[in-house]
């Protein structure tokens, strides 16, 4: 979850035009407390844009298998029993070919959430091994995320600098520095 919002509200950081348009779902769709599933499910794009963020910068930035017997990856490569296939989860986000030229992915042009398979976007794994915790995952992301940008502006310190940390999670490698002004 750390990770997750940090890359987020550095996105924000970088594309005001977002955090306005995710500020007006909020009020269009949310009373100012007492806020239930139902008026959650109403924010879209604000769930679109927490998926946009995890597909550019995937919390566990890659990935293990082990094959039990033999098998055949989408892409039509072989891989023999008892083999350990890794992937790049980090890179399969920024993919043409995985993603094509769209900036939004996982969001329509209709302004809906575009399904997209869970082989394809793999944050919470995919198939038998998909995150039990999902659904609760993206709930306190999105509560943590309103509660922030009802409350407070925030602002990334000058010159602070952003790159990746990579690991078993991805961090920033120097944090993220930021002001928060009460609104």
């Amino acid at each position: 979850m750390a990770s997750a919002l940090t890359w987020f509200f550095w996105l924000l950081s970088e594309n005001p035009q977002v955090t306005t348009i995710i500020r007006e779902e909020i009020n269009k769709n949310l009373p100012r407390t007492g806020y239930d599933q139902e008026n959650l499910d109403k924010l879209v794009y604000l769930h679109a844009t927490l998926y946009e963020t995890m597909r550019l910068y995937p919390p566990a930035p890659f990935q293990r298998k082990t094959s039990i017997k033999p098998d055949m990856l989408p892409s039509g490569h072989k891989v023999d029993a008892n083999s350990t296939v890794i992937f790049f989860l980090y890179a399969m986000g920024r993919m043409r070919a995985i993603w094509g030229g769209r900036r939004m992915g996982v969001y329509s042009e209709t302004g809906e959430l575009r399904h997209e398979p869970s082989y394809k976007f793999f944050s919470f794994n995919a198939g038998p091994r998909t995150c039990l915790g999902k659904h609760t995952a993206m709930i306190h992301l999105m509560i943590i995320v309103v509660e922030i940008l009802q409350n407070y502006d925030i602002e990334v310190v000058k010159g602070h600098k952003i790159e990746p940390l990579p690991g078993f999670i991805l961090h920033m490698k120097h944090g993220l520095k930021v002001t928060f002004k009460k609104r």
